[in-house]
């Protein structure tokens, strides 16, 4: 097995392209289990650690449409693919929150010191803890080729199948394109014990006042991560339609629990080893309830 270090981010996709049979590497948490384990036997490792640019963030102006779906035209931060969950949690709490909140859940610190986004996000594991915040912020994958350059794909775009993603065999992950939050978020995770443990299932939600937009994530309950898009069109409305965007009323228990079951409504789990189907199902509308109550009596905490 080959082993090849690019100290920059143009020699790293141009390794890309001539080794397209290299699995990228940057904190090794799962790339290097596979291995371990005889489930994965690469021709070559492309480790990433020693490209500057990928461990960088930053924060700019965004572009583009306001929906959950998209970057909106506020500000944007740029996350860099290599930029690991402890700097998240250290960094950007205030501006991330629902991201920093999931990445407080994921392994152990050791893990969290070399775990990253960019690999949660190469792995696509329907179980990782990112994808949920990621889908509910409306997050934008930037991804590289040597021969095509930059694009972007929406998070929710990202995810083709179980531990499949949008990636071209010659690309990269450059970096993720996360909007600012300008209300609440909350994460949440159910999992077999209450540390170091992946998600029996898994969601997130937020709240977007300034454009009245409700976003979600559900995790480890499809073969892809995936938004529930009635749940948030159904609360956003019926926010709309009582006024409490504007008044900041409180939240009928009746709505929370609506939502919540629009959003075990949106998922399609399976039994298995860690839980079943129904159970998924159950914890789903739960923890949406409790996020989305959380979260709205934080927004009427800040008015």
């Amino acid at each position: 097995m080959d082993f090849l270090q690019p100290t920059s981010w143009q020699e790293a996709l141009e390794l890309r392209a001539e080794r397209p049979d290299a699995v990228p590497i940057a904190g090794g948490t799962d790339v290097m289990v596979d291995i371990n384990f005889d489930r994965r036997r690469p021709g070559a490792l492309l480790d990433l650690g020693r490209v500057g640019e990928l461990r960088e963030w930053s924060t700019e102006n965004g572009s583009g449409g306001g929906s959950a779906g998209g970057v909106g035209g506020g500000r944007v931060v740029r996350l860099g693919a290599g930029v690991s969950y402890t700097r998240i949690i250290d960094d950007l709490g205030t501006q991330l929150p629902g991201l920093a909140m999931a990445s407080r859940t994921v392994g152990s610190p050791q893990i969290r010191v070399r775990g990253t986004v960019g690999g949660n996000l190469g792995s696509a594991s329907p179980a990782g803890d990112a994808h949920p915040p990621l889908l509910a912020a409306g997050a934008v994958v930037e991804v590289g080729s040597a021969a095509r350059g930059i694009r972007q794909i929406p998070a929710a775009e990202f995810y083709t199948g179980v531990k499949r993603n949008a990636l071209e065999p010659d690309e990269l992950i450059a970096a993720v394109l996360i909007p600012s939050a300008s209300g609440p978020q909350q994460f949440c995770k159910v999992g077999t014990r209450n540390a170091m443990v992946i998600a029996v299932s898994a969601f997130a939600c937020a709240l977007h006042p300034d454009r009245r937009v409700v976003g979600t994530g559900i995790g480890s309950a499809a073969p892809t991560p995936r938004r529930a898009t009635d749940a948030e069109d159904f609360l956003a409305g019926e926010l709309a339609a009582g006024g409490l965007w504007d008044s900041r009323g409180e939240l009928p228990a009746s709505l929370a629990r609506a939502f919540g079951e629009r959003v075990a409504a949106a998922a399609s789990p399976i039994d298995d080893v860690r839980g079943s189907a129904g159970y998924r199902l159950h914890s789903l509308s739960v923890m949406a309830r409790r996020a989305v109550t959380w979260a709205w009596n934080d927004l009427r905490k800040a008015a």
